[in-house]
């Protein structure tokens, strides 16, 4: 054997070594693992998924370190694109419903948040971080300066004008702000809505579930199809007679039980 059949055999030699020990030595070694922040915005932003998602209930307050974090996101830009996108959803829906000549295709749509935004009050308690206040809540409301949540009156329009007959269901109460609110929607644009539907003395004290399935049943019971649901609260989309699709705009400010 020549010299150079030699050299050859041995650098494969030394190759075919060097290649175990490397599979040896990465079969042994785990990757590593990127390590991942742990700063109020990746807290938070896990929280508000949490919220959004119904992994949490019952909460009371926004977590204190949270104020920045839902600061930025209800007014910076990513809340309105997030109803920008749940909108866009709707209306391919909405759009592939073929309606009856009976008048009876019905879309239901909660108000506070939902249709009228309370985000002007929200900021004077810090995004949620305040505990809820009632007294200051209806002295919001009475001012009746609630504008509409960006996107919702395209949708409610166009809802209209397809031929749905649109139900405001709200829980507020009909007593003290059923002229208020009924003014607050006609001046945002809500106009050509079938009827506005405020919690009357005989639903007080019942959770928020109980009071609008009683209500949506009611409403099926008159023969309306719900084809379409749609708040910014789990609990305005649970119980029963909920429709046949419902949809959950986001609120990570306060919990309604």
């Amino acid at each position: 054997m020549n010299i150079k059949a030699m050299m050859q055999r041995t650098y494969e030699a030394f190759l075919l070594l060097f290649l175990a020990l490397l599979s040896k030595a990465t079969s042994v070694k785990p990757c590593p693992r990127p390590s991942l922040p742990q700063d109020d915005s990746s807290f938070c932003l896990s929280w508000r998924l949490a919220v959004e998602a119904n992994n949490l209930r019952g909460w009371r307050t926004v977590p204190t370190q949270c104020f920045r974090y839902l600061e930025t996101y209800m007014i910076g830009g990513q809340y309105e694109r997030d109803i920008d996108f749940i909108l866009g959803q709707i209306l391919s829906y909405a759009n592939g419903i073929a309606l009856s000549d009976d008048g009876m295709d019905a879309w239901i749509l909660d108000v506070d948040d939902t249709c009228l935004s309370n985000l002007f009050y929200y900021k004077g308690k810090r995004y949620g971080c305040d505990p809820y206040d009632p007294s200051g809540f209806k002295a919001w409301a009475m001012t009746g300066g609630c504008p509409a949540v960006p996107g919702m009156l395209g949708l409610f329009s166009k809802l209209v004008n397809s031929g749905f007959k649109v139900i405001m269901l709200t829980g507020r109460d009909e007593e003290t702000l059923g002229q208020i609110t009924a003014a607050n929607l006609h001046n945002q644009g809500f106009v050509g809505y079938e009827r506005l539907i405020l919690r009357t003395p005989a639903y007080k004290g019942q959770s928020a579930v109980v009071y609008k399935s009683n209500i949506r049943k009611q409403l099926a019971e008159e023969g309306y199809r719900i084809w379409g649901n749609i708040g910014d609260q789990w609990t305005d989309l649970q119980g029963d007679y909920v429709g046949n699709r419902t949809y959950k705009l986001p609120n990570p400010m306060y919990f309604v039980p």
